[in-house]
């Protein structure tokens, strides 16, 4: 099998911009967490369907780290990029922010990682071409994938 040339991070990285509309939203203007789930689930997708120019599926949120509350009201501003790519799976790392469209005040609402899996014609898993990380952020970014990577694959062997 020959090797697929690698992509940068800048290929696929993307920004989503949304504001949350009541029905999005809980009693208190507070935007339900599964809906952000919802948005990230989608940022990730584009950007792993983008490095692998394959369908994709989610196989893991690895995880979710909800810092403080997206209003109803504010611009969600969701940034995605690759983080790492393995044979057939690209871990992508999402920012979130939110953005008072009267004040400008910007606030790192949430972080989060997933895992996605390329997919050929048929379904099965298929290769994915390796990141070429293009900034000091970016060579970080891979190397945290890494480690988290190796800390799971640690985790899911002791069970």
């Amino acid at each position: 099998m020959t090797a697929l040339p690698g992509k940068t991070v800048s290929h696929s990285r993307i920004q989503m911009i949304h504001r949350p509309q009541p029905d999005e939203t809980n009693t208190s203007g507070v935007l339900h967490g599964g809906r952000l789930l919802f948005h990230l689930d989608t940022a990730a997708g584009m950007v792993a369907m983008r490095h692998a120019a394959n369908r994709v599926v989610t196989a893991c949120v690895e995880r979710v780290d909800f810092r403080l509350p997206v209003l109803m009201g504010d611009d969600l501003v969701i940034m995605a990029c690759v983080n790492m790519a393995h044979k057939t799976s690209i871990q992508v790392g999402l920012r979130v922010e939110t953005i008072n469209p009267c004040t400008g005040a910007m606030r790192h609402a949430a972080t989060a990682y997933f895992t996605l899996v390329a997919l050929d014609e048929e379904g099965h898993p298929t290769p994915v071409p390796p990141i070429i990380p293009e900034t000091d952020e970016d060579r970080r970014r891979m190397h945290e994938a890494i480690c988290r990577r190796k800390a799971w694959l640690e985790r899911l062997n002791a069970c």
